[in-house]
């Protein structure tokens, strides 16, 4: 496989390792082979179904009718690919780093985008990639081939913090593109009111999506350093900020624990999954919860 900036060799032989099983929704059934019952010429049978008016003639089973004189068509069980809707956050304020290594949080997000499109395509799955700031920048369709990785791994490669972000106007605008339910992976700082954002989700959610939000912030934005008197700018509007940082540093975190506080507890009570990480952590925890979560919810039938 070809070099690219945010998969490489390591990464790969360490996502081989992640052997679970996905258990995202795919059009009402869940996934494991990711069957869905559907009539077809090159499906399983599945079983045989009393004739119902408004049913295909070309349906019916003639030579169970000839035995019983009674029409029953005959069901399939199909296999289906599993779908995951990437959605990457490439807003002005993803471009921020109190790193001295200089990674941002949209790199971070990127690295991670990056490997979560390889495993699904690696499971003959299907994934999209959205990235938007104010509106959608770039949609690439769900694929599942070599080329279409590449071609996702190329774009996050090409892409950068844009401008400011609307996540709800890209969601309303998005929701027309996704043709077939499946999963819905949201990665974003979130900088934005909950309530808002899962009034945009509704849609989505109500259609049987699995939605996973990654929350990804950079530990200085989760924890305010003491550093005096500092200067802070918006990167989306440019707005100066001048305060003095050891009087405001726990107020800060107070409030960043309560924006967290309602994004989980909004995500918990619509059957939706949050996950916040903060980029001096390595990126794998988020397989990881992945699979606690997949595992756990195996047995559910919103799955």
């Amino acid at each position: 496989m070809a070099s690219f900036r945010y998969l490489d060799p390591q990464d790969i032989r360490r996502l081989k390792n992640y052997e679970f099983g996905v258990k995202a929704m795919v059009e009402g059934h869940l996934s494991g082979r990711h069957r869905s019952q559907q009539r077809g010429s090159s499906s399983e049978f599945h079983e045989f179904r009393q004739y119902a008016d408004g049913d295909e003639m070309a349906k019916v089973d003639w030579r169970v009718f000839a035995r019983t004189d009674k029409l029953f068509l005959r069901t399939f069980e199909q296999e289906t690919n599993l779908e995951c809707h990437l959605m990457l956050d490439c807003s002005a304020s993803m471009g921020f780093s109190s790193h001295s290594t200089g990674q941002n949080k949209l790199d971070y997000a990127s690295f991670f985008a990056a490997a979560l499109a390889w495993w699904v395509i690696s499971k003959n799955d299907r994934v999209s990639l959205t990235l938007f700031d104010q509106g959608i920048r770039k949609f690439l369709p769900p694929g599942t081939t070599r080329r279409h990785l590449h071609d996702i791994l190329n774009t996050l490669e090409q892409n950068k913090a844009g401008s400011g972000t609307s996540i709800t106007d890209m969601l309303s605008r998005a929701h027309p593109l996704l043709k077939r339910k499946g999963m819905l992976v949201l990665i974003s700082d979130f900088f934005c009111d909950p309530a808002e954002l899962f009034r945009a989700l509704s849609p989505y959610l109500h259609r049987g999506f699995r939605v996973q939000l990654f929350h990804i912030l950079d530990p200085g934005e989760w924890q305010l350093q003491d550093s005096g008197l500092a200067r802070f700018v918006d990167m989306e509007t440019q707005e100066p900020l001048t305060v003095h940082a050891p009087s405001v540093k726990e107020a800060w975190h107070e409030q960043m624990l309560a924006h967290t506080r309602a994004l989980r507890s909004l995500a918990m009570s619509r059957n939706a999954d949050y996950a916040m990480i903060t980029t001096d952590e390595p990126y794998f925890s988020l397989f990881d919860h992945l699979r606690a979560r997949w595992s756990c919810f195996s047995n559910l039938p919103f799955c």
